[in-house]
């Protein structure tokens, strides 16, 4: 039995919905019918929920390799936050964007992919995405009628192969607030903190969970709240990184991770085949 959880101003509809997991040799379970399901907005269930996950040490799962503070060459803090923009054709004046850093992604007509397979092509995108929010303020306060100066564009996370990188991901209470599902393509990563309120870096870290962290492609941003995740960066290529929100992600809360080729054919990305489809005009 499944019921929506809501920490934003903008409630889903609050359904609930049921189905039936069938297992051999088991003995059954409740009806869903008898199951007592938190309230949509039920925060402290959510974060104790959550909190309980921990990478477990079976067969299935690959060996727990979390980066240590010295492996890590690439740290960011990236906020994440819908905001407005100055729009002449609009009845209100102003359009919803969605942003990282105060920037806003917009996809180019050429494929990052192919502009990156193409190093003579230029103008596709830029290695310049900030690793800090321009501008710092109570991510997790009262922001009613705060607004701070986004910019659009094309800019992207560059790594080198191998190494350790963290993210920290800052809900902002920007727009509705609320959470934000961001999930990474490429990889997957460890899970290994969270916390109430703005990031504090001098503190927070030492409530890391190096041990035992969850491994996952996908990660929950609470409202109001940050996590942390961390990985080594072993798969050369261009990944997609964005809400899983499809309305955030259209309005630009995305951005692009690029791993740099290793020292060797293995590490490197694979050539492009002949038969690989090109952007028109190019």
């Amino acid at each position: 039995a499944i019921r929506p959880f809501s920490d934003s101003s903008a409630a889903p509809v609050d359904n609930i919905t049921t189905g039936i997991f069938q297992y051999t040799n088991s003995e059954g379970g409740l009806n869903a019918s008898l199951i007592t399901l938190p309230v949509m907005t039920d925060t402290d269930a959510m974060i104790n929920f959550l909190d309980q996950i921990r990478n477990t040490n079976v067969s299935q799962n690959p060996g727990i390799n979390v980066p240590a503070d010295k492996d890590i060459k690439t740290r960011a803090f990236i906020t994440l936050a819908v905001n407005n923009l100055p729009c002449n054709t609009c009845v209100v004046g102003t359009r919803l964007v969605a942003s990282l850093n105060n920037v806003s992604f917009v996809s180019p007509s050429i494929d990052i992919l192919q502009a990156y397979y193409n190093r003579n092509m230029t103008g596709v995108f830029t290695e310049d995405f900030p690793l800090n929010p321009p501008v710092f303020y109570n991510f997790t306060g009262d922001l009613t009628n705060f607004n701070t100066p986004v910019e659009e564009g094309t800019r992207v996370i560059v790594v080198n192969y191998g190494e350790g990188v963290e993210m920290v991901l800052q809900a902002t209470q920007m727009g509705a607030g609320g959470s934000h599902p961001i999930h990474l393509h490429g990889f997957s990563f460890y899970w290994v903190g969270t916390g109430f309120g703005n990031f504090n870096n001098k503190t927070d870290p030492s409530t890391y969970n190096l041990v035992d962290p969850p491994l996952i492609n996908t990660v929950h941003v609470p409202g109001r709240r940050w996590v942390a995740i961390r990985f080594f960066a072993t798969n050369p290529g261009v990944w997609f990184m964005h809400c899983h929100l499809d309305r955030h992600s259209s309005w630009g809360m995305d951005t692009v991770l690029i791993v740099r080729n290793g020292r060797t054919e293995e590490t490197s990305i694979r050539p492009p085949p002949s038969t690989m489809p090109r952007c028109p005009g190019t």
